[in-house]
């Protein structure tokens, strides 16, 4: 399998009792410069706890309505369901048209409301209003994943 030379060569480092004495100096200095790397590295992993963000989600209330005006309330929340006090709640038109965009901060209870009118185009059976979250200045939360939309179906 192997050729002479080579054999040679490992029996001769199988042999060597000298352990890193016989080590290249290179694989010495990588080795040293890995260990100090992965060092600094946890070292700052160890810190990753504040940085840690918490992904935010908000239940809109009613879900489904009519075209006309309507008062959407929300309730905006964490990953663990407790209420999140000054996110703004942004409701927006998809596929359903709205007259602009309307906004609200929630209160301590992460409740929000906004009045809108949701309207369809013809021919159109139904359609979606968006609603976004702007976490709080300055929070650890987040809003990337996509929110519950509001559905606007025809009389």
């Amino acid at each position: 399998m192997f050729d002479e030379p080579l054999r040679t060569e490992l029996r001769r480092f199988a042999a060597d009792d000298r352990a890193i004495e016989g080590l290249p100096i290179r694989l010495v200095v990588a080795l040293v410069v890995g260990v100090a790397t992965m060092s600094v590295m946890l070292s700052m992993l160890s810190g990753v706890q504040g940085l840690a963000v918490t992904e935010l989600d908000v239940k809109p209330s009613p879900d489904v309505v009519t075209p006309g005006e309507w008062e959407l309330s929300f309730l905006v929340v964490d990953s663990d369901g407790d209420p999140v006090e000054g996110a703004t709640v942004v409701v927006k038109g998809g596929t359903a048209d709205l007259d602009g965009i309307a906004h609200a901060k929630t209160d301590a209870d992460g409740s929000a409301a906004v009045t809108v009118s949701p309207s369809l185009r013809p021919n159109q059976e139904d359609g979606t209003v968006e609603i976004d979250v702007k976490p709080p200045a300055g929070s650890q939360f987040v809003d990337r994943r996509a929110n519950t939309r509001v559905l606007v179906v025809a009389e």
